[in-house]
């Protein structure tokens, strides 16, 4: 009946339609044409042209033109026919939506002269559109518990066409439980319920499954569906139960942060919210385990959450409370044994405690230098320490208790060779891979007095010229000590000697601290020649340690010491020589002889003699030898010559500068028969002596130059083995010995026995060499003035 109503209503819609398309087209030439949606392109619509009385040869040059409102290619004109068709698809729905009325208008436009045209389109509906539900599955809860004809409201199908083609009616698949009903508001309004007809019981049916079908009234009839997903609800009767009441876990130490421990799966008889499952920790869980364990709510899973260590905890508890969301809610319980697995994570750790450092270089062997201790937090074979040493010839480690050692000495140690040593204690555990670590301790070895001062040779030689200032520097010794600190501390001192009557700290000193030897007193060479003695070197250790060093001064000479006349003979005055001579001798006849000696040595105390030319430049008759003092006639004396002569003999020696004395020989001159014979034969026998002691000197001059020479070279030659460099020399600058000896023909002066003493700090002075000229015989008349002749030549000797 419903549907006979509506038909009516839409004939009477149509008609007035109809009627006022008549008028528009009566009053303002507008045409309309309908065509269906979704008609396929070319369908025709209408003769468009001939419908506004329009020629198809005029279209073209009329410039023939259609445009549309909203979509221009929905339909278009052929031009060559007139005819408007379907472009493209078109859809009501899209277009218009729900309204019941959908045109699409359009203008056509022609010029010469212009014209506009109204046309309008109208789109028919079509069943195209099957009726549409929401959701194409709904769920709908019952508890178990609701009353019968208890009403669940439903919500409707929805049909994008209008008219007949919109209205739909319902249909539900049969069931014991539930039927539906429909209620009309209006003519396109319904409401739908779904009433529960019979009581219902979980337990024998969990849930039901309709189909509620929606049919449209179009032609063909398009139906939608819906499932209906009815859940019977239970009230909660069961609590949460676990497969196992206890759960036994392992874990490494090293786990990652969130490493999953265990997944929980608990279940639950009952449904929906009393199903629900929730997990958590047991309110009676130490706080430990919750900052190291973490649980999900949901899912159930146990993740660690901090850094697990064996160390510190080996076996954890956990107790778990699965409680479900019903009302009253009801939990089950169970618990986890996590039991950690150590691995080697933990190095060993070493502890040295120092003893005896610094340790003395003279301690014995076993001594304990230091305390070892190790440890490791791992167990088993990670936690087993072994230990090893370097350097392991010098120390050895000596276990004393587990994982106690003691750090002992095991060999010689010696300072001087090596005065710190890096002890390294290396502790590895017995793990797979295992782990070392290395500590160190620093030795040091304390100094011992064991080394005595030691001089760079045993002795040394210096030069010093004599007559130095007091206080002059003439040398430096200096001792190393191998030791350290005071014990290398040095002080030199004199080793105390007589030296002749004087003691040996009136000649030298030395500095207690710089070793510098010093001249106290100027020193003669005339007196003394070589000075030895030796210096103390001692350090400042308990007991201190020293050694001595010999010291040989060479005192130099220098030309300090002027000739010196001798008497003629016993009774006689040193400075005047008196002889009486015969007119009668010979040209070359002696007459006289110069005496003078010179206390220097060498080249010093070679002596020369030199007549002095006469007042008023006058020529003497008489000459003197140049090395022998001996003075002559130069010819035969005459009655002209002067009876007495004064004759000025210079005496001067080969000194730099050289120094002179003056000697002055008186001469009687007599007539022959005046003089006795026996004093001419005297005086021939002398003259004839004086001859050989000139050939004599000569042969010895040469033998003791050859000496000399001999003597100086050995001396040089051991002083340059002896040395490796040159001795420092004082302020005083000692300078080099010389050897001096005359090529000439002739003697040295006449010297009174000599002895060169030799004084050194060991005894009483040497002598060092001695010579004697030979002895000659007395010539008549001579008397005591024929004294032995001497020369002697003074050579520095260095003692072995």
């Amino acid at each position: 009946m419903v549907s006979s109503k509506r038909r009516g209503v839409e004939v009477r819609h149509l008609f007035l339609l109809l009627l006022l398309l008549a008028v528009g087209e009566a009053g303002s030439g507008q045409v309309r044409y309908s065509v269906p949606e979704e008609a396929k392109h070319g369908t025709f619509v209408g003769r468009i042209a001939q419908d506004l009385g329009l020629e198809l040869a005029e279209l073209v040059p009329r410039l023939f033109r259609v445009a549309s409102k909203g979509r221009r290619d929905l339909l278009e004109v052929n031009l060559q026919n007139g005819i408007l068709f379907v472009n493209s698809r078109i859809d009501r729905e899209e277009l218009c939506g729900r309204s019941a009325e959908c045109s699409i208008h359009l203008e056509v436009i022609v010029d010469r002269p212009l014209q506009v045209f109204h046309v309008e389109v109208e789109v028919k509906d079509i069943n195209d559109n099957p009726p549409a539900f929401p959701v194409a599955v709904k769920t709908i809860r019952f508890h178990e518990s609701r009353l019968l004809d208890s009403r669940f409201p439903l919500e409707g199908a929805f049909d994008a066409d209008i008219g007949v083609n919109a209205l739909l009616t319902y249909k539900l698949s049969s069931s014991e439980f539930f039927f539906l009903d429909i209620q009309t508001n209006d003519e396109l309004s319904q409401s739908l319920s779904l009433v529960l007809r019979k009581s219902l019981d979980r337990e024998e049916t969990a849930e039901i499954n309709l189909l509620l079908v929606a049919t449209d009234g179009g032609k063909p009839e398009l139906t939608g569906t819906v499932q209906l997903l009815i859940k019977v609800l239970d009230v909660n009767d069961n609590e949460p139960t676990f497969d196992q009441s206890v759960y036994k876990i392992q874990l490494l130490e090293n786990v990652a942060n969130g490493t999953l421990v265990i997944k929980l799966n608990s279940s639950d008889a009952d449904e929906g919210s009393n199903s629900e499952i929730v997990y958590s920790f047991s309110s009676e869980v130490s706080p430990n385990i919750k900052t190291k364990f973490n649980i999900d709510p949901s899912s159930g899973e146990i993740r660690t959450k901090g850094q697990l260590d064996y160390e510190d905890v080996k076996f954890y508890e956990i107790q778990v409370i699965a409680y479900d969301n019903g009302n009253p809610s009801m939990s089950g319980h169970c618990k986890i044994s996590v039991k950690l697995v150590d691995i080697n994570d933990n190095s060993p750790e070493v502890s040295i405690t120092s003893l005896s450092l610094p340790i003395r270089e003279d301690a014995p062997l076993g001594t304990v230098i230091a305390l070892i201790t190790v440890a490791d937090r791992d167990y088993g074979a990670n936690g087993q320490v072994t230990c090893t040493l370097i350097p392991q010839d010098l120390f050895k480690l000596v276990s004393t208790f587990k994982n106690y050692y003691s750090l002992v000495l095991d060999s010689v140690l010696d300072r001087e060779s090596v005065a710190n040593y890096e002890v390294v204690v290396t502790a590895r555990d017995g793990g797979s891979p295992s782990l070392s670590t290395m500590a160190s301790v620093s030795v040091e070895v304390a100094d011992v007095n064991d080394n005595a001062p030691a001089f760079a040779q045993p002795e040394y030689t210096v030069f010093v010229k004599e007559n130095n200032p007091p206080g002059c520097h003439i040398f430096t010794v200096s001792a190393r000590d191998a030791d350290a600190q005071e014990n290398a501390l040095v002080t030199y001192s004199l080793v105390e000697r007589r030296v002749g009557e004087r003691a040996l700290s009136s000649y030298v000193s030395v500095h207690a601290e710089s070793g510098k030897v010093y001249a106290l007193q100027p020193l003669d060479h005339e007196e003394l020649e070589l000075l030895q003695f030796q210096v103390s070197a001692r350090d400042a250790g308990v007991p201190p340690l020293g050694s001595n060093v010999t010291l040989q001064v060479f005192v130099l000479d220098e030309n300090d010491n002027a000739p010196a006349l001798l008497p003629p003979g016993p009774g006689g005055g040193p400075s005047a020589v008196s002889q009486v001579v015969s007119r009668s001798v010979d040209a070359g006849h002696v007459v006289a002889k110069v005496r003078a000696v010179d206390a220097d040595s060498g080249y010093n105390a070679w002596l020369s003699y030199e007549l002095q030319p006469a007042a008023g430049g006058a020529r003497s008759p008489f000459r003197v030898g140049l090395y022998t003092g001996e003075i002559s006639t130069t010819r035969a004396l005459d009655e002209a010559d002067a009876p007495r002569q004064r004759l000025l003999v210079l005496v001067k020696d080969h000194g730099e500068p050289a120094l002179t004395a003056t000697a002055t020989v008186l001469l009687s001159l007599e007539d022959s028969g005046q003089a006795p014979k026996a004093s001419s034969r005297a005086l021939s026998g002398a003259a004839e002596a004086e001859a050989v002691l000139v050939d004599v000197n000569v042969y010895l001059i040469i033998a003791i130059c050859a000496v000399s020479s001999l003597l100086v070279l050995t001396l040089l030659l051991y002083t340059a083995l002896r040395c490796s460099a040159p001795p420092s020399e004082g302020a005083c600058g000692p300078g080099k010995p010389r050897l001096v000896c005359s090529s000439a023909v002739g003697s040295w002066s006449y010297s009174q026995e000599r002895r060169q003493r030799v004084c050194s700090g060991e005894g009483l002075p040497k002598t060092d060499l001695m010579a004697f000229s030979p002895s000659l015989p007395q010539g008549p008349g001579s008397g005591d003035e024929r004294q032995q002749l001497s020369e002697s030549e003074q050579f520095e000797k260095q003692p072995e």
